[in-house]
């Protein structure tokens, strides 16, 4: 399906589970920064809450509201069917966006969400990719804090490197902030899936043409190390991000014959980080007993997340280092909030350029490098994202 045909369409961008905690703050950002003419609608499950949102945005008046069910796999095609691009803040994934993406697959409709879970994107792309490359729909999974700043920040790195050389880049995250109930509810529903998620990665490395050159997304060593490019402990962090990177370096010829990328939580203090390792392994053995699961799960209703008060002191700093051909450079991407409100602009942001940018032409599932790139970047700095890049040698 060409662009053309999806310009016909009578909106550019719909926001499916507007009135969610992250949702509401999307639809605010796009109310505030949204040029003039943009036609975009709110959606979800209660056409009351929808309009009450409605209400308290600026300008509101001119934001159509449109009533779909992610359980409904009619109504969720028929809004699909409306839009050029479909941003859904609904999870967890696994459980709630299937049916977003096959109906965006189906429809030619570009798609974005916010996930953070390995096995929902291996399976989407097993299910759904073929389809999204014959209609020409982009489906852009986790434009949020996972992954934007690891992906863009690696991708800003590698511009500043050699080209047509081995290349090397280590990821290294600190942040401050506080978690939502929707974030813990995906969080515990991944942990408690560990045998799934492999096997969605094994079906989708089955299907995954293999590329000459290595793209290797290298685990770090389980025990806590000292940094001294960034003077703190580096602690392995086995989120989506790195495997996101490794997408667009499997798909850009411009991160070289062979890539390897490296993925750490910094820590200033060892006490800290041995205490977060046990944390994590800790949480990890307890979400399998379905009582601590239920536990863990009332700890944060659903839609509930960080004050307005706390939301402003925090903070993220990603540091990636990269080397390759005899050079160094070293790239900080840094913002404020990064769950929620960096989250809600990252992710407005990636659906604002996927409906108004000259972009790659590109389809089927790709990464926040490979569909928006150059892009993006420009559009996160311009709204006070920082993307820092200096060359040791």
């Amino acid at each position: 399906m060409s662009r053309m045909n999806k310009a016909e369409r009578p909106y550019d961008i719909v926001l499916f589970g507007a009135t969610g905690f992250v949702g509401t703050l999307t639809a605010r950002y796009l109310a505030e920064h949204a040029p003039e003419g943009l036609r975009w609608a709110v959606a979800g499950r209660s056409e009351r809450r929808l309009k009450e949102l409605r209400e308290e945005l600026p300008g509101g008046a001119d934001v159509a509201v449109l009533r779909a069910d992610a359980t409904d796999p009619a109504s969720v095609r028929e809004l699909a069917r409306r839009t050029r691009v479909l941003a859904t803040t609904v999870g967890p994934y696994v459980a709630h966006g299937e049916a977003l993406v096959a109906a965006c697959a189906d429809s030619g409709t570009d798609y974005l969400d916010l996930t953070g879970e390995p096995e929902f994107v291996d399976l989407m792309y097993v299910r759904h990719d073929a389809r999204a490359r014959e209609t020409g729909a982009r489906l852009v999974h986790a434009c949020g804090f996972d992954s934007v700043p690891h992906d863009l920040g690696v991708y800003v790195t590698v511009r500043q490197l050699p080209e047509g050389v081995p290349l090397a880049v280590d990821g290294f995250v600190r942040a401050h902030a506080g978690f939502s109930g929707g974030t813990l509810a995906s969080a515990l529903n991944q942990f408690a899936r560990p045998l799934r998620m492999r096997a969605a990665a094994r079906e989708r490395a089955r299907h995954e043409p293999r590329l000459p050159g290595r793209r290797v997304s290298v685990p770090p060593v389980c025990a806590p190390r000292f940094a001294p490019e960034v003077g703190a402990w580096a602690l392995p962090l086995p989120t989506l991000d790195p495997q996101i990177v490794l997408r667009s370096a499997r798909a850009l010829e411009r991160y070289g014959p062979d890539f390897r990328y490296r993925h750490y939580a910094a820590v200033r203090h060892l006490p800290v980080a041995l205490g977060g390792v046990a944390a994590v392994t800790t949480l990890t053995a307890a979400v399998q007993l379905p009582p601590a699961r239920r536990w863990l799960s009332g700890r944060i209703s659903p839609g509930q997340g960080p004050s307005p008060e706390r939301r402003a002191r925090s903070w993220f700093s990603v540091r990636f280092v990269g080397e390759g051909g005899g050079r160094r450079v070293r790239t900080e991407v840094a913002g404020g909030d990064p769950g929620y409100d960096e989250t809600a602009k990252m992710f407005a942001e990636s659906a604002l350029s996927l409906a108004l940018d000259d972009l790659p032409d590109t389809a089927g599932q790709v990464t926040t490098a490979v569909a928006m790139g150059d892009a993006l970047v420009e559009r996160l700095r311009a709204a006070g994202i920082a993307f820092r890049t200096t060359t040791d040698r």
